[in-house]
């Protein structure tokens, strides 16, 4: 019997099946470049790297607003830069002292500006509210705040010591020797805080030199004074019997005609100097006759011609006086009463003038106290 043909169900079962194996899907491997720790630390540190980056842009920011902010100084005050100060101390004084916020910024402003050695030592005026820069500013520039000292005319080398060693603007220690007398300048000087003692001495006496040699070029020819030292002496003599600057010339012509003469000089300051030296009389210790008996170097009334040294530091007037007197007679002055002096060139007219001034000083004397106060008389000087 014929065999019965097979009908397929569908076209699917008609075709010849083909049998497909699946391929297994692989994961994907890292590669060994990617595992590296090299790799891994580098981007480590790379990352490190942007992050600090990052914090010290914001710490130059901060550092940099705060360094050209307003500081907190309320009001104008002064600071003092000493000598040989570094930048660290310079910025701790400035912290404690409530000029600046943080010692730390202004150093490091100071250096990114590269100013930290430039900053001058003086005392400087801080303006209020100064920010960290203003203040640094103010220290390179170096105009700090100038002081000054009057030296009279008159005073002696040992007074002139006193008052410099006193300056507690000034510092370091005096000269160990004392200059010679009449060779330290009476002027008004100026200088900065923390100049030293020995350098005002060194300016004083370099233009008392300069002062003296200039006016001694141009003296008038004849002057009984044989050299720079007897200059200055008879100037300073003039210099101490008269605070009034122009009957000054008039002094000094007596003195000049007293020399020629070879007349004693008979001045009282020399008496003065040559009891009590440098120092000075005590202001309440009157001249005693004895006084004038003393036999001193200085004493004029009993020595002939100048004394050995000068017993004062003579101003300019006093110098220029003694450099081109005037041409007067006159041997003799006394006080008139008013502050200055007269004049006599005969000795019947000086006694005159004596006996005006001794009823002045009377009248003086007998005078009634004015608000509890007794009026003082003073001696005057007697050549």
């Amino acid at each position: 019997m014929p065999e019965e043909p097979v009908v397929a169900a569908s076209a699917a079962e008609a075709a010849p099946s083909k049998k497909t194996a699946s391929k297994p899907v692989k994961k994907r491997k890292r590669s060994r470049h990617a595992r590296s720790q090299i790799v891994v630390f580098a981007n480590f540190m790379l990352s490190i790297l942007v992050f600090l980056v990052i914090c010290m842009g914001a710490l130059f920011y901060f550092g940099k607003v705060q360094f050209t902010t307003q500081g907190p100084l309320a009001q104008d005050s002064t600071f003092f830069v000493k000598r040989g100060s570094g930048i660290v101390e310079i910025s701790d004084q400035l912290e404690r002292n409530n000029l600046i916020t943080d010692g730390r910024i202004f150093r490091y402003g100071a250096r990114a500006y590269g100013l930290e050695k430039s900053m001058k030592a003086g005392e400087y005026a801080i303006p209020a509210y100064a920010s960290m820069r203003d203040i640094m500013n103010i220290f390179v520039e170096g105009k700090s705040l100038m002081h000054s000292v009057t030296i009279p005319e008159g005073l002696t080398v040992q007074q002139i010591f006193d008052r410099i060693a006193n300056s507690e603007l000034l510092v370091g220690d005096m000269p160990k020797e004392l200059p010679a007398e009449g060779s330290l300048i009476a002027d008004t000087f100026s200088f900065s805080r923390g100049t030293t003692r020995e350098e005002v001495i060194t300016r004083l006496t370099t233009a008392q030199s300069k002062l003296v040699d200039e006016i001694w070029a141009k003296r008038r020819d004849g002057l009984p004074v044989k050299d720079i030292n007897e200059f200055v002496t008879l100037a300073s003599i003039v210099e101490k019997e008269t605070g009034v600057a122009s009957e000054r010339p008039h002094v000094a012509s007596v003195f000049v005609n007293r020399l020629n003469q070879g007349m004693r000089l008979q001045s009282d300051p020399t008496i003065i100097y040559g009891i009590f030296g440098g120092r000075g009389k005590p202001s309440d210790r009157p001249i005693y006759k004895s006084d004038i008996e003393k036999e001193t170097a200085y004493n004029t009334y009993i020595i002939r011609g100048l004394p050995p040294t000068p017993i004062a530091s003579p101003g300019r007037d006093a110098l220029e006086a003694v450099a081109n007197p005037l041409d007067t007679k006159d041997l003799y002055f006394v006080a008139d009463g008013t502050g200055g002096h007269v004049f006599a060139a005969s000795l019947k007219e000086h006694n005159e003038n004596v006996r005006k001034w001794r009823e002045v000083e009377r009248k003086r004397k007998e005078a009634p106290a004015v608000n509890g106060t007794q009026t003082v008389p003073v001696t005057p000087p007697s050549p």
